[in-house]
């Protein structure tokens, strides 16, 4: 099976770890490299915006799956019959792969596919944050708001979170490792309905901060 991966490097190496040959991969950094295989058996598009430019070019790969990485933009909200997978930094990295996908078929193929990657799939619903970041997202929400009243330290907070929890990072390390402007740009969105998720000032604060620095 030959599949073609648009994606950044840290992506690259989150996917990448302990493929066999038997799966040929070819690592692009953007679409356009797409072109270069127009008979692959699959693509995957981890850097996706649904621009509508990039929609009506990826469904122009089909039959060949296409996957797409969309943790805010749900499949209900674009055209073709796409896979979608979570694919913010760390989760990745994960044996357990987050996707939803509207069709059954499609679901045993995708399954294939990313098993030679050494993953599997577990299938939610298709709502935008997926399940488990929508999860850390209220999580790294809770340590920000409870770091504004000065409760503790952000370094004390990661601490207590990881030895409580036996999570691999703390809410601060979460946020540095996604991205805070991610963080904010999910619970905003999920704000409009439920004002639950409304994020703190200070996660807004520092992803401004963040997405204003040219480094990014």
């Amino acid at each position: 099976m030959q599949v073609i991966v648009a994606a950044s490097k840290e992506q690259q190496a989150e996917l990448g770890q302990g493929i066999p040959e038997s799966l040929r991969v070819e690592w692009v950094d953007d679409t356009a490299g797409f072109k270069r295989f127009p008979s692959a058996d699959a693509y995957i598009d981890l850097l996706f915006h649904p621009s509508e430019n990039r929609v009506a070019f990826l469904k122009t790969l089909k039959p060949a799956i296409v996957v797409i990485g969309s943790v805010l933009y749900p499949l209900r909200d674009l055209p073709g019959l796409f896979i979608r997978i979570n694919h913010w930094p760390g989760f990745l990295a994960r044996p357990l792969l987050e996707a939803s996908c509207t069709n059954d078929a499609i679901k045993a193929k995708a399954e294939t596919l990313f098993a030679g990657f050494n993953r599997q799939m577990t299938w939610v619903p298709d709502i935008p944050g997926f399940i488990s970041t929508r999860v850390i997202a209220m999580i790294i929400n809770e340590a920000y708001f409870t770091w504004e009243e000065k409760v503790s330290s952000r370094e004390e907070i990661d601490t207590a979170m990881k030895l409580g929890t036996n999570y691999p990072y703390g809410p601060f390390e979460w946020a540095g490792k996604i991205g805070p402007q991610k963080v904010a740009g999910l619970l905003e969105l999920l704000s409009v309905d439920q004002s639950r998720y409304k994020p703190a000032a200070s996660l807004k604060n520092e992803a401004n901060e963040y997405a204003a620095d040219p480094e990014y």
